[in-house]
């Protein structure tokens, strides 16, 4: 029985100093991320995208990677042309800049010191644009395109990223 207890001790620590994360090293040749499964990240933009309709609002969803590379878009029936590269900007914009697209419009406004960014060909400082973080790293942006203001865009993204937080959330 003691040999038992043992055994079950020495595999239970094992299994625990498996389990914990590894820590990068400033000399490690390689980096460690994470990002959502296409499975995830269509969840939140079906999820967005219903959220608007729900309230009446035709949109467009686009959730990119951490890197901004588009993973899944979708669009309701009656959603405007332009939403298609709205969302992606919006989603892009995002994960580029690590914040909000709301936020981002107030930091960028006319006057402001960081209003250069707004020159730039891709950022779309519009609201609308949300990142999506697991553990307090970026894993995803969404955006979301044609409700009937950026604030709104914002309350369906916020939608897609609630529909997937149980599954991220760790």
């Amino acid at each position: 029985m003691k040999l038992f207890k043992i055994m079950a001790l020495s595999a239970t620590m094992g299994a625990a100093a498996l389990a914990t994360p590894a820590v990068a090293q400033d000399d490690d040749a390689f980096v460690t991320f994470q990002v959502l499964k296409p499975e995830v990240a269509q969840t939140a933009a079906i999820a967005a995208m219903e959220s608007c309709r729900e309230a009446g609002y035709q949109v467009g969803v686009m959730v990119v990677d951490r890197f901004g590379i588009p993973q899944v878009y979708v669009r309701d029936r009656f959603a405007g042309l332009h939403v298609f590269e709205t969302a992606r900007r919006k989603a892009w914009t995002a994960v580029s800049f690590r914040t909000d697209t709301l936020s981002l419009g107030e930091l960028t406004a006319p006057g402001e010191m960081m209003a250069g960014i707004r020159e730039l060909s891709e950022p779309l400082a519009l609201g609308g644009g949300l990142v999506i973080e697991a553990s307090g790293s970026i894993v995803a942006g969404i955006g979301v395109s044609g409700a009937p203001g950026p604030d709104l865009d914002a309350d369906c993204a916020q939608a897609g990223i609630d529909a997937i937080m149980d599954q991220i959330a760790f």
